[in-house]
This record gives structure tokens, sequence and C-alpha cells, in this order.
């Protein structure tokens, strides 16, 4: 086998254990920590990559007829390394919490949702003011969303947004003005509950939301995104 091709191969290889590592996860083959751990392999491969094709670059009886192979191999190499590395970096800036709530002094306390989490590594209940504060520093703009409307219509809306973002609702009382479901991720299909709070305020309402996961100490920002993608869908024109 010609060296140019090497570059090429790691690429591949680098971008098929980028989905099978959350593939994995959600066919049971592996649990959520094997698949981060395939995550590392990831950018090694696809480093090696791009190390690989800089140094065949460098050679020229091995860059002789082989640029576009080469050129293949880097790009595919350090595009799909910076995927696994970029969430790290996630990581590392954004708080290490996984529970995120629109009312800090009062989130909205799961109910129907509670036999679904049994076992999880996460409990449900809030974890205070540590967890606040933590929130208030990586998430200042998480706040209760006003609306100049009526409870009731509030309602209904959020209800018909939590049903169009294909969460699967798990209580559904307009009387306590309480929506409970969960949302799954795309890419490992991690279960995270939510539940969504519309009471009356000045004005009109108000709605709070929490979003929670199941496992894993830090979201990287998925709870925080869900809210915030789940307000501004229903304040959308």
């Amino acid at each position: 086998m010609k060296i140019s091709r090497i570059p090429l191969l790691l690429a591949l290889l680098s971008l098929v254990l980028l989905g099978v590592s959350g593939l994995g996860v959600q066919l049971g083959w592996w649990a959520f920590p094997v698949g981060f751990q395939i995550l590392r392999w990831v950018v090694y491969c696809g480093l090696a990559a791009v190390v690989v094709s800089l140094l065949c670059m460098a050679a020229p009886t091995l860059r002789r007829g082989a640029w576009s192979i080469l050129g293949l191999g880097l790009l595919i190499g350090a595009g799909v390394a910076f995927v696994p590395w970029r969430m790290a970096q996630q990581a590392q800036a954004l708080p290490r919490i996984h529970d995120i709530s629109s009312d800090l002094d009062n989130p909205p306390v799961f109910v129907a949702i509670l036999p679904l989490r049994a076992g999880a590594a996460n409990p449900a209940a809030y974890g205070g003011p540590e967890i606040a504060a933590e929130q208030r520093l990586g998430y200042p703009d998480i706040v209760p969303l006003k609306l100049a409307m009526s409870t009731a219509s509030a309602y209904a809306k959020a209800l018909s947004v939590a049903k169009k973002k294909g969460w699967e609702i798990v209580a559904d009382d307009p009387a306590a003005g309480r929506i409970e479901a969960t949302a799954t991720t795309r890419w490992f299909g991690f279960k995270d509950d939510v539940i969504v709070r519309v009471l009356p305020a000045a004005g009109g309402s108000r709605i709070d939301m929490r979003s929670v996961s199941r496992v894993g100490k830090s979201d990287v920002g998925t709870n925080a995104r869900r809210i915030r993608d789940f307000f501004a869908t229903i304040t959308a024109p």
C-alpha cells in the first residue's frame, strides 16, 4: 500500500469512529463513557491523518501525483477531529451542571416523570443554591418568559411547541399549568426530562421551564440551549 494513502485511511477511520461513538450508545452496544472514549480516538486518528498528510506533502517522492488524496485526507482528518475537540472546549468553558431552570428561586418540580427517572444517575430534586449560582454565572440569559396573553392561550401554545419539538409528552395538566416531557438528544440518544410551568402574571402570563439530564455531570450546554430554543419558538411570529 502506498504511504500517500495512509492519511486518507486514517481520516476515514476517524469519520467512522465519530459516527459509531453515539450510535453504539443508542443501540446499547456500550455505555456512554465508552462512547466518550471513542471520541478521543476520533481526535487521535484525525490529527494523525493531518500530520501524516503534511509529512507526505513535504517529501517530494511521496507527494508526487498524490496531492489530491493527501489534501482530502488532511481536510477530512482536521474536520472530523474538530468536532469532539470543540465539544471538549465547550465542556471546559461551561458550568459542569446538568439541571437548568428559568426560575432559580422556585424551580418547577417534576411529578409524573419521577417514575421514569427511577435509577437515573442524576436526581430529579433541584440541587439548590450552589447549582443556581453556577447557572447565574454561566447562563445569565435563562430567565422566565412573560407573555401578553392569557394563561390558557400561553399553555396551549407551549404544549403545541413541545409536541412540534418531538418531545414525548408525559403529563398534560392545563388546570395546574404543567407540562412534563422527555427529550432525546440526537447523537448519543440521552434522555433529558423537561417541565414547563404556565402561571398568571401581571399583564398576561409567565412561562418557566426546567430541563434536566438523567446522566452526566455536565450537559455541555444542551439543557440551556433547549430552553432558549423553546422560548424563542414560542415568541416567534
